[in-house]
């Protein structure tokens, strides 16, 4: 399962994350608006748990606008804030459940898987783009006839752009993706990265896929 946290209390945000992935939830995790609005448009997540006071916005807002993009994710809104007409107001922007703070973390796990069975979110097993054909559960990879073996990194890397095909992915969105939220998006790991995809799955073969867009991200298409 993995779970969206757009929270922008770093001690509260940090704790939930941790106690969600001992419980084996693959958790990422946001601090603002804008980053929680490109994670929930770009990502693949089974339920998304949104703080509604934010940087940059409001969770009613970012709820408001993921259901807008089409995205059926479960959303749980999260916050200190219990009057009624909260509660309302997150359930009218599109929100499937509401937990006021303080809460037990056991109530959360539970709301969570609660809402991912009741919603299971579909996610496509297997991507292609020209001849490059990737199976997300064997991890299987191959361009043409040639099977191309991936580090666990350069398949992270890969899995995020092929779902993404045809947009632009930006850095924050890959390296939260690749690594966490701790990740410094500005070090020059993710260029060695993409470098060592490209030679993997780009030379020797045409089309190119792996398109760099200088200032925007990168994109995966023919």
């Amino acid at each position: 399962m993995r779970v969206l946290l757009v929270e922008d209390d770093p001690e509260l945000a940090s704790v939930i994350t941790d106690g969600l992935r001992n419980q084996h939830i693959e958790t990422s995790a946001a601090r603002d608006f804008v980053t929680g609005r490109e994670r929930a448009v770009l990502g693949s997540f089974d339920v998304i748990v949104l703080d509604v006071l934010l940087p940059g916005g409001t969770g009613f807002d970012l709820c408001r606008i993921i259901r807008e993009r089409g995205i059926e994710t479960p959303i749980l809104m999260l916050t200190a804030r219990d009057a009624v007409e909260d509660r309302v107001r997150g359930l009218e922007s599109g929100a499937d459940d509401y937990l006021t703070k303080p809460f037990a973390f056991m109530e959360l796990t539970a709301r969570i898987k609660a809402l991912a069975r009741r919603h299971p979110t579909i996610v496509p097993e297997q991507y292609s783009v020209a001849d490059l054909h990737v199976d997300i559960p064997t991890r299987a990879v191959t361009r043409g006839d040639v099977a191309i073996a991936l580090t666990a990194k350069e398949f992270a890397l890969l899995e995020f752009l092929i779902q993404n095909a045809g947009n632009v992915v930006t850095r924050s969105a890959i390296t939260a993706h690749v690594w966490d939220e701790n990740h410094d998006p500005f070090t020059n790991v993710l260029e060695v990265l993409v470098r060592r995809l490209r030679r993997k799955i780009d030379d020797g073969f045409e089309p190119k896929l792996i398109h760099t867009l200088r200032g925007a991200g990168y994109r995966l298409g023919a």
